[in-house]
């Protein structure tokens, strides 16, 4: 209600009413009493003014009708760009919690409830959320033969013969919340009634730019149904608290003869807007509850509740799995940002928790990056603290150094100029648990990571490690050329955030040679790695020396059999507790027509004398070969082999740390190649 609206029906002036509000004047008792019976309030809230005036207007779900042209969408396109994956939407949703970051001074926090429902629990929120209103919409749209249809009609079959249903809700807290009015330009329209629109407003740190990252919590929700409880950093509409609607994403479909778009709203009829929209509502406590969009705390930040929360790729089958695979995704994709320094807190922190119909059914789970990834955690943490060294001279120690990235000139207005960044990179000795060994984690803005990568020609037999590249913002630093390698490395990224690599973006905005820049910022790279664990003593086209000659096989009989030499592809090794050293190597075999029989050597490449052969404790095939009495067997045609050896440790002369494994792939004694 307008102050001249309420000014009209208590039979005053609009100044009268703009005094109340403004605090220069305060309403005679009798005044007061006629302004409850109008709001429709007790006495009290007049007086007191500290609690909301309850809205009598029910909120409703409005279905947004067909497009007068006949065109039709059978599904958010935007919900395809991403899989609807827990660890995709545990990527997309805490970056744009992290970009919205409010205090930069405090992390981000980070809830993941996943909640199931059955019995009178499942009901009650069924209820509270008008499921009956929209089950003759879901029939509709489950009805025809397209992709999102043939899955709407599986949840709800599930939902029917299984009467349990999965909530996840993701809580941010020392965020922006969804600010800015209902229709125009703001958080909250971005989010809840656009497509394609980012809109973040902390500067170029941002880890989205294109806006559809929102769209997996759509396309994690098997009924395609998110509600959304915010509060709001800065007030709209006089408050702050609770501010709640929820979104419905269908396919076109009919009910009762009438066409609709798909895309509804839950909230409160807008009698403002002179058409049939319903807007947000400012819910009090009891409501949120019935919701589960209960926020713990009144600290600004948004909730997202998905409706019938899936992961599609198969993986988390049931509670327990989904609980894993969220609390190892989070920290996959956010270690670094969880590392906190001496002096410097972490960007974001983030726990996950399970419930069966309210009770506890796995406690909170705190995401630690030291306990998933220590090596790489130990590495940030000691660049954040000032405790990097130069080159590594024991295990723990986090080597240092500058990479290059040149950045070529806008297009715009450009003179010409280019800019040169300085990206960190940092290494040190992966960890005896690591699942995978000698990778590059690359990352920018607000340390999310953003591609993972092996460095091309390691020398053979290196230890172990993981490094990890900063650029941009990721540096910690604020000089001129951040900003403008943050904006280039963005512009380089696809929707999913995952490389650095060709874009129209890239190639509109900016001068001819983006492309090569990032070839050469990736050979940078890879040069500072080889710089840091030691000089390549192999060639970097045909392999070392030793395999060069000793790969070079002719085919037995008369004439040549085979166009070219196998050459060694992917070499990975690190030592065991027992002492003894295991490698996997990757093969790569010309076209020949007889078959391969080579021989696996191990030796030490001790630091003075000659290189000692170590036994192997066992061979064992893993791709395309078999082994027979310590021989390697490929048959013809086969283009690519790999195999694992295990070190017999009673036979190294010294201690296996003490010296590095060359491994030789030699031609079998006496048999046929």
């Amino acid at each position: 209600m307008s102050q001249t609206q309420l000014a009209d029906t208590l039979g005053l002036t609009r100044a009268a009413v703009s005094a109340w509000v403004t605090g220069r004047a305060e309403p005679r008792e009798e005044t007061k009493r006629a302004i409850a019976a109008v709001l429709g309030t007790d006495e009290a809230a007049i007086h007191n003014r500290t609690a909301d005036v309850v809205a009598n207007l029910p909120v409703r779900w409005h279905h947004r009708p067909a497009h007068a042209d006949g065109g039709r969408e059978y599904g958010n396109a935007a919900a395809f760009a991403f899989a609807a994956d827990l660890s995709v939407l545990a990527r997309e949703a805490t970056q744009n919690s992290v970009d919205e970051r409010l205090d930069q001074t405090k992390p981000v926090s980070i809830r993941y409830t996943m909640q199931e429902l059955s019995g009178e629990h499942l009901d009650a929120f069924l209820a509270a959320v008008h499921w009956s209103s929209l089950e003759g919409h879901y029939e509709s749209a489950a009805s025809t033969g397209q992709k999102v249809a043939l899955s709407l009609r599986a949840a709800l079959d599930d939902l029917a013969s299984e009467r349990t249903l999965v909530l996840l809700r993701v809580d941010d807290f020392n965020a922006a919340g969804l600010t800015g009015p209902e229709y125009d330009d703001g958080r909250f329209a971005a989010v809840v009634r656009r497509q394609l629109d980012s809109h973040k407003q902390f500067g170029g740190r941002a880890g989205g730019s294109y806006g559809l990252g929102k769209a997996t919590l759509w396309a994690t929700s098997r009924f395609g149904l998110v509600l959304i409880n915010s509060t709001l950093s800065s007030p709209h509409e006089g408050r702050n608290q609770r501010r709640v609607i929820g979104r419905l994403d269908l396919p076109w479909h009919e009910v009762d003869g009438v066409a609709y778009a798909g895309p509804a709203w839950f909230g409160e009829p807008d009698t403002d807007r002179g058409v049939a929209v319903s807007r947000s509502w400012w819910a009090d406590e009891a409501t949120v509850r019935s919701l589960q969009l209960e926020r713990p705390v009144a600290e600004a930040g948004t909730s997202f509740l998905i409706v019938g929360a899936h992961d599609a790729s198969g993986d988390a089958t049931n509670l327990q799995e989904m609980h894993d695979k969220l609390v190892r995704s989070l920290a996959d994709g956010f270690w670094a940002a969880m590392v906190a320094g001496r002096d410097a807190t972490p960007i974001v922190e983030a726990s996950v928790t399970t419930l069966r119909n309210g009770q506890v059914l796995i406690p909170e789970e705190r995401v630690d990056p030291h306990r998933v990834h220590p090596a790489l955690s130990r590495a940030m943490q000691a660049y954040l603290n000032g405790e990097t060294v130069s080159s590594l001279s024991a295990g723990e120690q986090v080597a240092r150094t500058d990479v290059p990235l040149v950045i070529p000139p806008l297009r715009a207005g450009s003179r010409g100029r280019s800019t040169e960044h300085s990206a960190v990179l940092l290494l040190t000795a992966a960890d005896d648990q690591a699942d995978r060994i000698n990778r590059i984690i690359c990352m920018r803005g607000n340390r999310m990571t953003v591609m993972e990568r092996r460095p091309q020609d390691l020398p053979l037999g290196a230890t172990p490690f993981l490094a990890v590249l900063l650029a941009g913002y990721a540096t910690g630093r604020t000089d001129d050329d951040v900003a403008v390698a943050e904006r280039f490395l963005r512009a380089s990224e696809p929707p999913e955030h995952d490389r650095w690599d060709r874009t129209e973006e890239l190639t509109s905005s900016y001068e001819r040679g983006a492309l090569s820049r990032l070839h050469e910022f990736r050979q940078e790279i890879d040069r500072a790695v080889r710089r840091l664990i030691g000089k390549r003593e192999v060639s970097s086209t045909a392999g070392p020396s030793a395999l060069r000659e000793l790969l070079k096989l002719d085919g037995a009989g008369s004439g040549r059999r085979a166009s070219g030499v196998p050459t060694v592809h992917n070499v990975s090794a690190h030592i065991e507790d027992t002492g003894a050293w295991q490698v996997r190597v990757d093969i790569r075999l010309p076209e020949a027509q007889d078959r391969w029989v080579l021989t696996p050597v191990a030796k030490f490449d001790v630091r003075s004398g000659g290189r000692p052969t170590v036994a192997w404790k066992s061979l064992t095939s893993t791709q395309n070969c078999h082994v027979d009495d310590g021989n390697l067997i490929v048959e013809p045609g086969v283009r690519s082999a790999a195999f694992v050896g295990l070190t017999d440790r009673g036979s190294h002369p010294v201690n296996g740390a003490f010296a590095r494994l060359i491994v030789e792939v030699q031609k079998a004694r006496g048999g046929s190649s």
